[in-house]
C-alpha cells in the first residue's frame, strides 16, 4: 500500500469515527448543560467551594468568576512549582525558577500548555499530577463553560442571565471530561502507553550502555491532554515519545480525542438554540477548513521539492517512522487547528509551506474545530462578522439566530478578532527589534523569523506547540510568551461574555423573507470566505516574510 493511500484511509477512518459519535456526544453535552439536576458528587464540590449552583449570573458576574478561578489556578500552580524541591515525589528535581514557573502556570491555566522546560528532567510526580493534570481538566472546562454561556445568549431573550459558572465548570469536568478521559487512558495503556509512579531508573540501550528514565502517570495525562485540547507532554518529546504515543493506532486515537469534543459541540449548539441545522452549518464550515488544510499538508509533505526529499521518498526529517508522513501531517493539522499544541513530529523540519500551514491554522483563531469551547465561540464570532458583511451588501440590518447584530454587538466581535493579531504581531516585532531575543534563534533568514512568529502565534492563540529551533527558556520569552498566553486567553473571553449578555437581553426578531438563511450551504461558503479573508489580510505580510519566502526559495 502506498503511503499516500494509507494516509487517505487514516483520514477516512478518523472522519467515520467522529461522525459516529457526533450526535450522541453532542446531544449528551446539551443535556448536561440544560439539566436542573445535580449529581451527589457535584453537590459535595459546591459545598466545599461555597458555590450556589442554582444562582443565575449576568455576564459581569460570570466573567468575574472565570477570572477569579483562573487567577487562583495561576497562583496555586506557580506556588507548587516553586516548592517542588520540598515536596514528596519530586524525584530529586529542584524548584522551578520564577520566570519559568510563571510561564508554566500561565500556560496550563490558559489551556495553552506551552513548555519551555524538559518534562522528564524538570517536573516530579506531584507537580505533574496534582498541578498540570488538574489544570488540563479545569482549563478545558472553563473554555466549554464560556462557549455554553454564549450559546445561552443566543437561546435566551429579555434577560441578561447566562447560567452559573460554577455549575458549568463542575458539570463539564465531572460529567464530560473525566469519564471520557478515563476510558481513553485505559485504551492508551492497552496500546502501550505507560501508567505508573516509578522513580528514575536506568534502562539498557540497543547500541550498548544505559540511559536514565523516569516513569509517571503518562496515559492518564495524555488522555486529558488531547481530549481537553491542552497539549502539554509528560516528556519533552511530547506525543512523539513512545511512552506517550507508542504506535500508529494510538496516534489515530489521540487525533480522535483532539477533535471529538470541538466537533461535537456544534451539535450541542444546535440543540440548545433549538435548530440543529444551524449546528450543521457551523460543523460544515469547520470540516471544510480542516479537510482542506489536511489535504494541503499531505500534498506539500509528499509532493515536496528538493533532491534530498525526492531521494528519500518523503519529507521524513523530524518525523517518526512509526507514524510516517501521513500520520504526522494529520496530527500536525489537528493540533494547530485546535488549541492543543501536542506534537508527534518536529514542525520546524516541515517543508516551508508545511510550516506555514501549521502557522496559518493557529492564525485562523483555531476555530476549525478549535479548542474545547474556544473553537465554538470563536466560530460564532466569525459567523456574526459574516452576517454583518452580508447585511452591508444588501443594505439590511444583520440578524443571526433571531438576534439583531447592532453596533454594540459588532464592536464586541471586532474587539475579539483584533486582540490576538495585536499580541502576535506586536510581540514578534519587539522580539526581532531587540538583540537579546534574537540571540535565541538558531536559524537566520526566513526560517529564523518563522521561529519567533510561530512562538508568539502559538502562545497568543493558546496553542502551545513549538516550531523548535528557538531557545525559549529565557527570561524574555518566558515572561512575554506568558503574558501573551494570559492576554490571548482571557481578553477574548471578556468580549465573548459581554456579547452573550447583550444578545440575551434582546427580544427575538421573527424571520422574514429577507432574513439571511444561516443554516444553508451558501452561508457556510460565506463564512469560510470571511475567515480566510480576515486572516489573510491580517497575517499575510508576516507569512510572506517567513514560511512563504522559505517555501518559494526551496
Amino acid at each position: 500500500m502506498s503511503p499516500v493511500l494509507a494516509g487517505v484511509l487514516q483520514l477516512l477512518a478518523l472522519m467515520a469515527a467522529l461522525a459516529l459519535v457526533h450526535r450522541p456526544l453532542g446531544d449528551y453535552m446539551a443535556r448536561v448543560y440544560s439539566s436542573d439536576k445535580h449529581l451527589r458528587v457535584e453537590k459535595w464540590i459546591y459545598k466545599a467551594i461555597g458555590a450556589s449552583p442554582g444562582t443565575e449570573m449576568r455576564w459581569p458576574a460570570y466573567l468575574r468568576a472565570v477570572l477569579a478561578f483562573s487567577a487562583v489556578g495561576v497562583l496555586f500552580l506557580y506556588g507548587l512549582q516553586r516548592l517542588q524541591g520540598s515536596l514528596p515525589g519530586s524525584l530529586g528535581f529542584q524548584s522551578i525558577d520564577p520566570d519559568q514557573a510563571f510561564n508554566t502556570a500561565a500556560s496550563f491555566v490558559a489551556n495553552t500548555n506551552w513548555q519551555s522546560y524538559y518534562g522528564e528532567q524538570a517536573m516530579g510526580h506531584v507537580v505533574q499530577t496534582g498541578g498540570l493534570a488538574v489544570q488540563n481538566f479545569v482549563s478545558a472546562a472553563v473554555g466549554i463553560a464560556v462557549a455554553v454561556a454564549l450559546v445561552r445568549g443566543f437561546a435566551r431573550s429579555r434577560t441578561g442571565e447566562l447560567g452559573n459558572f460554577w455549575s458549568d465548570l463542575v458539570r463539564g469536568t465531572v460529567r464530560i471530561l473525566l469519564p471520557i478521559a478515563v476510558v481513553a487512558a485505559v485504551l492508551l495503556v492497552a496500546c502501550g502507553a505507560i501508567q505508573n509512579f516509578a522513580g528514575i531508573h536506568e534502562v539498557g540501550q540497543f547500541a550498548g550502555g544505559t540511559q536514565e528514565w523516569n516513569g509517571g502517570a503518562v496515559a492518564s495525562q495524555e488522555a486529558i491532554k488531547e481530549l481537553g485540547t491542552n497539549g502539554g507532554g509528560y516528556f519533552n518529546a511530547n506525543s512523539a515519545h513512545p511512552f506517550e504515543n507508542p504506535n500508529a493506532l494510538s496516534n489515530l486515537l489521540e487525533i480522535f480525542l483532539i477533535l471529538v469534543i470541538p466537533f461535537s459541540l456544534t451539535r450541542t449548539f444546535g440543540q440548545m438554540v433549538g435548530n440543529v441545522r444551524q449546528g450543521y452549518a457551523i460543523l460544515g464550515t469547520m470540516v471544510l477548513i480542516w479537510v482542506g488544510f489536511t489535504a494541503l499538508m499531505m500534498w506539500t509533505e509528499f509532493a515536496h521539492p528538493g533532491e534530498a526529499f525526492q531521494e528519500a521518498g518523503a519529507a521524513m526529517e523530524g518525523k517518526e517512522t512509526r507514524f510516517g508522513v501521513a500520520g504526522s501531517s494529520i496530527f500536525a493539522v489537528a493540533t494547530t487547528l485546535t488549541s492543543t499544541g501536542a506534537v508527534n513530529s518536529f514542525h520546524s523540519s516541515y517543508t516551508g509551506f508545511g510550516g506555514g500551514i501549521t502557522m496559518l491554522g493557529m492564525q485562523l483563531g483555531e476555530i476549525a474545530p478549535g479548542g474545547v469551547g474556544s473553537g465554538l465561540y470563536g466560530m460564532l464570532i466569525m459567523a456574526i462578522i459574516a452576517v454583518f458583511i452580508a447585511g452591508l451588501m444588501v443594505g439590511r440590518t444583520p440578524e443571526y439566530l433571531g438576534k439583531k447584530i447592532g453596533t454594540r454587538e459588532i464592536k464586541f466581535a471586532a474587539c475579539y478578532i483584533l486582540v490576538t493579531p495585536a499580541l502576535v504581531l506586536g510581540f514578534t516585532a519587539v522580539a526581532l527589534a531587540l538583540p537579546t531575543p534574537g540571540n535565541s534563534m538558531t536559524n537566520s533568514g526566513a526560517h529564523g523569523f518563522s521561529e519567533i512568529l510561530y512562538a508568539y502565534t502559538s502562545g497568543a492563540n493558546n496553542n502551545g506547540s513549538a516550531f523548535a529551533g528557538l531557545n525559549a527558556d529565557t527570561q524574555w520569552f518566558n515572561s512575554t510568551i506568558g503574558l501573551a498566553m494570559l492576554l490571548g486567553r482571557f481578553l477574548p473571553m471578556v468580549f465573548v461574555l459581554a456579547l452573550a449578555g447583550s444578545l440575551a437581553e434582546q427580544k427575538p426578531v421573527p424571520a422574514t423573507s429577507g432574513t439571511l438563511r444561516t443554516e444553508k450551504p451558501l452561508f457556510t461558503g460565506l463564512l469560510v470566505g470571511t475567515i480566510l479573508i480576515i486572516t489573510g489580510l491580517t497575517y499575510f505580510p508576516a507569512l510572506a516574510l517567513g514560511p512563504l519566502a522559505e517555501g518559494l526559495a526551496s
